[in-house]
């Protein structure tokens, strides 16, 4: 995934309007294909993000045995049917599955594996075979899954799954709905009821979904479980826009003088929109409005509007896990802030699909601004008249989230910045540029 290219951004030349929408979310998109794919029957899609992760979930399904027929749709979404393997469960591939950059394919794949007597080997880029891997082979191994290497952190490792797998409960370190989602999926196989519970809330998403494939599900605010056997159903799921890609063009329309502008079709999931309540306490002009259902997911529009005078705000601990993948952009936001925000125990960026805790601080010190970690906490000291310093460059590392962030500080700065690594947006917002440059008056 990485290069050495670097993207030069230029500034904005004048303020943003209009609506716009934004992709399918990513975490909704992975779940309709893998979940279908585990179904008996074919299921109907829409709305499902095209990009190179949501791809990569596509490809290993594919290996296991589901016909997946989904086509690029003008919109740029994709939409069509996939043919689940249901009872007969997952073909035994040929190959290794390569899981690219994505850590949702591989994490909830392992739950998936772990009911069916297949070996599978799980790989990915050279990214994500850094990030860990135990937190979630630890409570399938209880089921009675077997990995090798054993106790194995990084990836490659491969699965070898059992039809008597036990149901467990089990206490989640962290609040991670990969590890959550992960479990669930194998304890839909297991005898008995398979409970997570999280220490705060994580993405609702899978308890949401379930139900719509005929699996029943209880969930309360850190606690989910399935009871079986149970099997899965076909089911028909339209994907609402993703809040996380929402996030970078609020951010743009913020940081812009003259910008309001309407994000249309966002999912509206509370567990989601973290970062919308982050820039009401920072003092931002952002308005949410809910217009209906997809499922059970809540969506509708978000309205934007420049705010000249932000101010730095606090961000406990367990409302991180509602914005974990918005910290890059928010971090760009408060740099723009009157006094210091603190985000507290985020000790969980350094194992994204970079470091990106050092990656932040790195790149807001490149303009200028004091950022730094106090144990797992991130403070940044904003400046109301950041201006961006001529020749920039940043490195994205290769990670979606940042060369997004950098990029707007390009965008909405008063001269050109340079993004190593631009490309890696492919990873979730391929047409990012396109929609900011179509909002442009």
């Amino acid at each position: 995934m990485s290069s050495d290219a670097v993207q030069i951004i230029e500034p904005l030349s004048g303020p943003l309007s209009g609506t716009a929408t934004v992709p399918g979310d990513k975490s909704i998109s992975h779940r309709a294909v893998l979940f279908s794919a585990m179904a008996e029957g074919t299921s109907q899609l829409s709305g499902v993000l095209d990009s190179q992760d949501v791809r990569s979930s596509m490809s290993a399904v594919a290996q296991l045995g589901a016909k997946v027929n989904l086509s690029v749709q003008s919109d740029g979404s994709l939409a069509g049917t996939v043919e689940g393997w249901g009872a007969a469960g997952p073909a035994q591939p040929s190959a290794p599955i390569d899981c690219g950059n994505s850590g949702t394919t591989v994490r909830l794949l392992m739950g998936i594996l772990a009911p069916w007597p297949i070996t599978v080997t799980l790989d990915g880029d050279s990214s994500l075979r850094r990030r860990p891997m135990r937190r979630i082979t630890a409570p399938l191994m209880k089921m009675g899954a077997k990995f090798a290497p054993a106790g194995q952190e990084l990836l490659p490792i491969t699965e070898t799954g059992t039809p008597a797998l036990r149901a467990i409960t089990y206490d989640a370190p962290m609040a991670s709905a990969q590890l959550k989602t992960a479990v669930l999926l194998a304890g839909v196989f297991a005898e008995g009821t398979t409970t997570v519970n999280e220490p705060a809330p994580s993405r609702n998403h899978t308890e949401l979904m379930l139900p719509e494939f005929g699996v029943a599900t209880t969930a309360a605010t850190r606690t989910a479980s399935v009871t079986g056997p149970s099997a899965l159903e076909a089911s028909t799921v339209h994907v609402p826009g993703d809040p996380s890609s929402a996030a970078f063009l609020a951010a743009a329309a913020l940081l812009k003088p003259g910008s309001s502008i309407c994000i249309k079709n966002v999912s509206l999931n509370p567990a989601r929109i973290g970062f919308l309540r982050t820039l009401e306490r920072m003092g931002a002009n952002v308005e949410e409005r809910h217009e209906g259902q997809e499922g059970k997911e809540p969506n509708g529009s978000i309205t934007v509007s420049y705010t000249p005078h932000l101010r730095g705000c606090e961000i406990p601990a367990q409302h991180i896990a509602s914005l974990i993948d918005e910290i890059p952009v928010l971090a760009l936001v408060a740099a723009h802030a009157h006094g210091v925000t603190v985000f507290k125990e985020v000790g969980e960026l350094r194992v994204k699909e970079t470091d990106r805790l050092a990656a932040i601080i790195e790149g807001l010190g490149l303009l200028g601004v004091d950022a730094w970690e106090e144990g797992n906490n991130l403070l940044i000291e904003g400046n109301p008249q950041l201006e961006v310093p001529e020749g920039l460059v940043f490195d994205s590392h290769g990670d979606h989230r940042l060369a997004m962030t950098w990029a707007l500080a390009g965008l909405c700065g008063n001269q050109p910045v340079g993004v190593r690594d631009f490309g890696a947006v492919a990873v979730s917002y391929p047409r990012f540029l396109e929609d900011i440059e179509r909002l442009e008056r």
